[in-house]
């Protein structure tokens, strides 16, 4: 149940097949779902390939903050779960690339595994709509 929440929607949204929502915004709060290396058409993008699938799961971070009319710039919280720890350099040039000071607030997890197991990373945000 929704109640007192905007849900985020995208069309096409590569969750249907997973029954998970994109997200939800509360006031002026937007919480996402983990973003994964998932494309449009419910694809892994990048199997194996740690800086590819970082790439996939932030141009997905950006159209969902897009649809809640919000951006990456508003990302105030990012939480990265990694199968692997060795990738944090990875995790280094994703916050060089697409985040600037004052810096998200961040925490670092790594997981024996994600949802489907080609996934390296998962990224959850929240951040503020104007």
């Amino acid at each position: 149940m929704t109640i007192g929440t905007e849900p985020i929607v995208l069309d096409p949204d590569p969750f249907d097949n997973f029954l998970i929502g994109q997200g939800h915004c509360v006031g002026n709060l937007i919480f996402l779902s983990g973003q994964a290396a998932i494309d449009q058409r419910g694809q892994i993008v990048g199997p194996g390939d740690i800086d590819a699938q970082i790439d996939q799961a932030m141009k997905n971070i950006e159209r969902a903050l897009s649809a809640a009319g919000s951006g990456v710039e508003r990302i105030f919280k990012i939480t990265v779960y990694l199968t692997d720890v060795n990738h944090f350099e990875s995790v280094m040039k994703m916050r060089e690339r697409y985040f600037e000071k004052p810096w998200p607030a961040d925490t670092t997890v790594g997981v024996s595994a994600l949802a489907l197991p080609e996934l390296l990373v998962e990224l959850d945000v929240i951040a503020t709509r104007p």
